[in-house]
């Protein structure tokens, strides 16, 4: 299992009336996490999408436990649990400044050629990068 956790503060503009994250706002934080993890690894999402290989969302999934509040420094821990062939999933856990785990979710994406639009598998780059911190 490779994971990769980076911490992200609430501003104010993610929050609702009730001073709580927008529900929304927890994809968002999805996407950090997965752009930045596989930034870790020296793969750029601008790199592979100049290369014309896209990652478009298949499916999302979410559970709230408790909200995240206005100017809380939550801790992002997004994981990969398994190598990716034509699709890649990431595992994420958000837990508040007391660690107490307050969102989960899980994403389901694919490589995608975006000049054809057809689903593609890993690009050998992406593959070695992962395998090596596996």
């Amino acid at each position: 299992m490779l994971q990769f956790e980076l911490k992200y503060r609430v501003c104010y503009a993610d929050t609702d009336k009730m001073g709580y994250m927008y529900y929304g706002n927890y994809a968002r934080l999805y996407e950090i996490g997965r752009v930045e993890m596989l930034r870790s690894l020296g793969v750029s999402y601008k790199d592979l999408e100049d290369s014309g290989v896209g990652l478009p969302v298949f499916e999302n999934y979410s559970k709230y436990h408790q909200p995240a509040k206005y100017d809380d420094l939550l801790t992002i821990k997004c994981q990969i649990k398994e190598l990716p062939a034509v699709r890649i999933v990431f595992n994420y856990l958000i837990e508040n400044e007391e660690g107490v785990l307050i969102h989960e979710g899980k994403t389901s994406l694919v490589f995608m050629q975006m000049e054809t639009q057809k689903v593609i598998r890993v690009p050998a780059n992406v593959l070695t990068a992962i395998e090596s911190k596996f």
